[in-house]
């Protein structure tokens, strides 16, 4: 609501925020998280984040930046006779925001919401440079104990699954929530 609102200096940083947290490679801002906030000092204090950790505020850093533009566009696309509308039947700022303008907003963003659900299941394989656990670290694993291509396979074939079922469940969500014109 921020970015949307008449604050020239949230707005500002905002958008500065959105700006480098889109415009710089998410591996180098999982190794800034992980690397570079040990070497910097907090009055005295040095943070040190488990890999999980560092990856975990990453990711959710990254990816409320593009949450923020996506919503953004959903609020904007909403008519502007539906904010007289909420106004008319005496709604409070809030009021028309949670009642009127965000449902809607929300129903026309959600496959691009989808779409980033499933770029998150993919942007997971970067937190193998982080020494994280996760899908593509035990396939590398596997691959030079066995030396051959199976695990990687395999691995396409999980994040394909779980591609998958994000892409059916926001599609039953779409379909539960048609914009009916």
């Amino acid at each position: 609501m921020a970015y949307t609102g008449k604050n020239k200096i949230v707005k500002f940083i905002i958008s500065v925020y959105t700006w480098i947290f889109r415009g710089t490679p998410l591996m180098l801002q999982l190794m800034v998280v992980y690397y570079g906030i040990p070497l910097m000092n907090f009055g005295g204090y040095k943070i040190v984040l488990a890999p999980y950790t560092a990856a975990t505020i990453t990711f959710i850093i990254n990816y409320a930046a593009y949450l923020v533009e996506i919503m953004r566009s959903g609020i904007e696309s909403i008519d502007k006779g539906q904010h007289e509308v909420a106004k008319v039947l005496g709604y409070s700022y809030w009021q028309k925001i949670i009642y009127v303008i965000l449902p809607q907003a929300i129903r026309r963003v959600l496959p691009t919401l989808g779409n980033e659900a499933i770029t998150l299941i993919k942007d997971t394989s970067l937190v193998y440079v982080l020494a994280v656990t996760e899908v593509m670290k035990r396939t590398k694993e596997l691959a030079n104990i066995y030396y051959n291509v199976t695990p990687y396979i395999c691995a396409i074939i999980i994040y394909l699954v779980l591609s998958f079922a994000v892409d059916r469940l926001f599609k039953g969500i779409e379909k539960r929530n048609k914009i009916r014109i």
